[in-house]
């Protein structure tokens, strides 16, 4: 099989040749469909994120189609179509049974030291980014880390649904509760952004704003559902937000995972809304806040995997999707190889994409 390798912070990954193990017990062997570019695989590559050691396989929200299944492997069969989601489950811990399986911290998925690895290379261990490695043709996880799809899903579009939409339509539906009639501000307009605009839209949001600073990308946020835009490199997007607004917006959003850009969003919604960071900030983030901040009744939070478990959660988005209410195709600005996944982490920087596809 083929993988795309990272092997030093900072560095380019390259596609290579690597060996898979058969599935043991609890684990499935899946052939990759479509794995989507995510933020957060830029992040591991630029060393803003803890990781696993290297060198690992990259990648973490993919679809594709069961092979082969361990012992003790009920859920799926080969042949099933299945979404995969970074947050691996255990079922039995106290995040678990009260109904907190995205914040699971009993990794049960992951091999012991004793076991031969998962994945490797003439004898070299290749090591799981977060359990997963979505940028390879095969993967090997545990059976609590995927969510069976039905067959008539296109997989390049579910793909989106194991971290990027997930994020943002639960952050939107579950963590932040948006309610219809109300106001709503985004500040990010690519994957996870777009995904909380459709969110709002579906919730029945009355006034969606959203902000960021590339216009193709708030053009394509307004076709998703907002009603408004602002563009934040030629106007102050708080003032802008207030005066659309009335004063500011009941549920404020921000999908960037920067200090300023939370402050703005904190700063937009209005007193007795809710502001929740959906972005993943630097580990030693420091945003300014001050005992002013906390004296309107204002609710400041995070959303994490989108507040819920993704076995409910995925099949429900993929409803949506089938039904037409959830608009996936005009999220993928791009679609291309594994070969080609550097140009797509350049288009990434660059702004130029909402989500590129990795095809297999």
């Amino acid at each position: 099989m083929k993988a795309a390798i990272l092997r030093e912070v900072g560095a380019p990954l390259s596609v290579e040749p690597i060996s898979v193990d058969n599935p043991r017990a609890g684990e499935v062997r899946i052939r990759t469909a479509a794995a989507g570019v995510c933020h957060s695989d830029l992040h591991a590559i630029e060393g803003t994120m803890l990781m696993s050691p290297l060198p690992t396989a990259l990648g973490h929200e993919s679809a594709g189609i069961v092979e082969a299944v361990g012992d003790g492997v009920h859920y799926v069969k080969p042949g099933d179509h299945v979404v995969t989601c970074l947050s691996v489950f255990c079922g039995h811990c106290e995040a678990c049974l009260t109904g907190r399986a995205f914040s699971c911290m009993t990794d049960e998925s992951a091999r012991g030291p004793g076991d031969p690895p998962r994945l490797s290379q003439d004898g070299e261990v290749i090591h799981q980014f977060i359990n997963l490695s979505s940028f390879a043709d095969q993967l090997l996880i545990g059976q609590n880390a995927l969510v069976k799809i039905r067959d008539d899903m296109p997989l390049d579009k579910a793909a989106l649904l194991g971290c990027g939409v997930t994020t943002g339509l639960g952050a939107v539906f579950n963590t932040a509760k948006v309610t219809p009639g109300s106001s709503v501000a985004v500040v990010g307009a690519g994957g996870v952004g777009l995904a909380a605009i459709q969110g709002a839209r579906i919730a029945g949001a009355a006034r969606i704003v959203a902000v960021d600073v590339v216009g193709h990308k708030l053009e394509l946020a307004r076709e998703l559902g907002a009603t408004d835009v602002v563009d934040a490199s030629s106007t102050d997007p708080v003032e802008a937000v207030r005066q659309l607004t009335g004063g500011g917006v009941e549920f404020g959003f921000e999908a960037i995972g920067l200090p300023q850009t939370v402050r703005q969003m904190f700063d937009m919604t209005r007193g007795g809304g809710t502001a929740t960071v959906i972005g993943i900030l630097p580990p030693m983030a420091d945003i300014p806040m001050t005992g002013v901040d906390f004296m309107s009744s204002k609710r400041f939070q995070s959303s994490m995997m989108g507040g819920g478990s993704f076995r409910v959660e995925v099949p429900r988005y993929v409803e949506l999707c089938l039904q037409g209410q959830l608009r996936l195709d005009e999220m993928v600005s791009a679609t291309l190889p594994l070969e080609k996944i550097n140009d797509a982490f350049d288009a990434m920087k660059a702004g130029e994409v909402a989500r590129s596809v990795v095809v297999f």
